[in-house]
């Protein structure tokens, strides 16, 4: 039986995902784990200490941050990890789900801390390694990241910029794409008629919420619903207007309902290499709704995305075009309902958590 040690980024919603039952739609957010264990992989992660880190392992990943950060280099947590090591080095492969463990992981590892094969995933790598500041530290990051089993990205694009930045560095480590997927069961068109005509979900710092108040702001008679963290809304300031619904920190049942309740999901993103709102926008399609997205460099190609038949996309800051794909979507309601059954299709043909976790699967297997 193959071990697969999963390395979690420590986050109350993935405690909570974690202490969900089996076959809670929220245990998405672990990634496969659930899955591979039906498959009979044994499983095992990072956060199963109820609690803190220990206090040395705490110390001393302040203090592997604190040199790093000095150094010009880009930290993480090194707590988790240092905390983690004897289980992690029991298994046969390492999966390490974001690169705030990745990081740690992956530098542990080109230290001889860590001994089984990883494979690293990849969310927003190329601008952390935009962020070091020297080339002796560019170069550890290199040899570190070349040490992977797999770089696994879930952007064409961003594959390609950490493909092209490791081989000008002469590292040859395998980078993969894999699409993101989504439970198709667990989204699913709902039968109750919408109660809202516009909503929002997601609190990543790319999400452009200022454009969707302007938006809003000039669509008064619309209602507007965003749903986001406490943390993510403190930092958008003032200019809410007052057809804008604003709720933080909901129960995911919370934020599923609100989705089905939707005329039209928007999801506004500035350009960036990783991040397309790409898990809220599969959970739309695949519960059939009308989704109107920024056509950002992480979701214009390897998923199947075509403006006007299973989406509507705009290009990140346009404004006055995303308004009018809104308008476009909201005034006929004929045209949104095939687009929206259109986009349950392209989530069933290739874009449901099977296949992503097949995919997974595949690369584990590869790298033990």
């Amino acid at each position: 039986m193959a071990t697969v040690f999963f390395a979690y980024r420590d986050s109350p919603q993935r405690r909570a995902a974690l202490a969900a039952p089996r076959g809670a739609p929220e245990r998405y957010l672990l990634f496969g784990l659930d899955q591979l264990a039906e498959r009979g992989w044994e499983t095992s992660h990072d956060l199963e200490r109820p609690g803190a880190p220990p206090a040395w392992a705490r110390a001393s990943g302040a203090a592997l941050k604190s040199s790093l950060e000095w150094a010009g280099g880009y930290g993480g947590d090194f707590a988790t990890i240092l905390a983690s090591l004897g289980r992690a080095n029991r298994a046969d492969v390492i999966i390490s789900t974001v690169d705030t463990v990745g990081i740690p992981l992956m530098l542990l590892a080109r230290a001889g801390r860590v001994r089984p094969p990883f494979v690293y995933v990849a969310i927003g790598l190329p601008e952390r390694l935009a962020r070091l500041r020297s080339e002796r530290i560019r170069r550890l990051y290199a040899r570190a990241l070349g040490a992977a089993a797999a770089v696994v990205a879930y952007s064409e694009f961003e594959a390609e910029e950490v493909r092209r930045w490791l081989a000008a560095r002469a590292c040859e480590t395998e980078v993969v794409f894999v699409p993101f997927g989504v439970d198709q069961v667990a989204f699913a068109p709902s039968e109750e008629p919408p109660a809202l005509d516009v909503v929002s979900i997601g609190a990543d710092p790319h999400r452009d919420v200022e454009l969707l108040f302007a938006v809003a702001a000039e669509r008064p008679a619309r209602s507007f619903c965003l749903i986001t963290t406490a943390g993510r809304a403190r930092t958008v300031g003032g200019g809410q207007p007052p057809n804008v619904t604003v709720e933080t920190d909901v129960a995911f049942e919370t934020m599923r309902r609100r989705l089905g309740e939707a005329r039209v999901v928007a999801l506004p993103v500035r350009e960036n290499s990783y991040s397309g709102a790409t898990t809220v926008l599969l959970q739309a399609m695949a519960s059939a709704k009308p989704v109107v997205v920024s056509r950002t460099r992480a979701i214009a190609s390897g998923y199947g995305l075509v403006d006007g038949r299973n989406c509507r996309l705009v290009e990140p800051g346009a404004a006055s075009a995303f308004g009018r794909a809104l308008d476009e979507a909201l005034q006929d309601d004929a045209q949104a309902r095939v687009m929206g059954a259109e986009a349950r299709r392209t989530v069933e043909d290739g874009l449901t958590w099977s296949r992503y976790v097949d995919r997974i699967e595949s690369v584990l297997r590869a790298a033990s």
